[in-house]
């Protein structure tokens, strides 16, 4: 079985945000959670705790975001 992308899920500081998912996306969320379990021996009591992880690994492999949010954490050259 091939790895799956998301890996062990790490105890941060939560941020409450209320969105209402798909049917569909919350079938293959649950799905994902159930495969995830099985291959890391982790159970996973609640899916929704996935997809902060999700989206992170989402952003983290977006190269154009990384750019833009760079470009906007410097300043450019000979300004100032």
């Amino acid at each position: 079985m091939p790895k799956l992308k998301l890996g062990a899920i790490e105890d941060d500081k939560p941020v409450k945000v209320a969105h209402e998912l798909p049917a569909s996306v919350h079938r293959d969320l649950v799905a994902y959670s159930e495969i995830l379990a099985q291959e890391s021996g982790q159970p996973i009591q609640d899916p929704s705790k996935l997809i902060a992880p999700m989206l992170a690994r989402f952003m983290a492999a977006d190269r154009n975001f990384r750019k833009a949010r760079r470009a906007r954490q410097c300043p450019s050259e000979g300004e100032g």
